[in-house]
């Protein structure tokens, strides 16, 4: 299912590494079919954790804003009648 370079989020808080559910990481290698190597790098570039992590303590990241807070609710394509635009002054 994973590849090496995948970017992944976890599935929980691991407080040992000071990650949180969310936190984005890249898989950098698949030790077995049940153990993936996941490196978790600060905005400085710097890592901040590696960790061998089990399959369900990851998920695929498709969309990148939504990482840290899960899925964001798709939008309706057209407005609720029950909300008033945002007019200009």
């Amino acid at each position: 299912m994973y590849k090496v370079l995948d970017t992944v989020a976890l599935t929980h808080d691991v407080p040992a590494a000071k990650l949180r559910r969310g936190d984005l990481g890249a898989i950098v290698e698949i030790l077995a079919s049940d153990a993936l190597e996941v490196e978790f790098v600060a905005a400085s570039g710097k890592t901040q954790a590696l960790l061998t992590l089990h399959p369900d303590d990851v998920r695929p990241v498709r969309d990148l804003i939504s990482s840290r807070y899960g899925r964001l609710k798709e939008l309706p394509a057209t407005p609720s009648p029950n909300r008033t635009a945002c007019r200009r002054r």
